[in-house]
């Protein structure tokens, strides 16, 4: 990865984020206001603790959603690491000398402020999420 990437979040594809929310805030997590997002089709939370990773559940808006085909595969788990960069299109730039492959061009997201992000895949490192700080 490239040395300026400083981490942001773990997403968790759910089928309830009520269901496994409720295990986090047991242990002390503190949960954002739900979000729809509907360029990715689904409604997400993030989950806080001082000292611990942000945690990001998604549950698919529809069954079209791309989590749909994640919780079809694995149930609920972890699918991606999340990181911030400054410039997202050089980021993205620079993962494609890398062989990652973007799912599709950045885009703004709902549940992070508009900011943009991108999703891409390395068949060696599994799916990244890009956040442009």
């Amino acid at each position: 990865m490239l040395a300026s990437f400083h981490f942001h979040h773990i997403g968790i594809a759910t089928d309830s984020i009520e269901k496994t929310a409720k295990y986090y805030l047991e242990v002390g997590y503190i949960m954002t206001e739900k979000a729809y997002d509907p360029v990715q089709d689904v409604n997400i939370v993030f989950l806080v603790k001082d000292g611990m990773p942000a945690i990001e559940l998604l549950e698919p808006g529809s069954a079209l959603s791309p989590v749909s085909k994640t919780l079809e595969k694995s149930g609920v788990s972890p699918y991606h690491m999340c990181y911030c960069v400054e410039d997202i299109e050089e980021a993205v730039k620079e993962l494609k000398k890398k062989r990652f492959l973007p799912l599709f061009r950045p885009v703004q997201a709902v549940a992070l402020g508009n900011k943009k992000i991108c999703f891409l895949f390395n068949r060696e490192v599994g799916l990244i999420e890009l956040v442009e700080k």
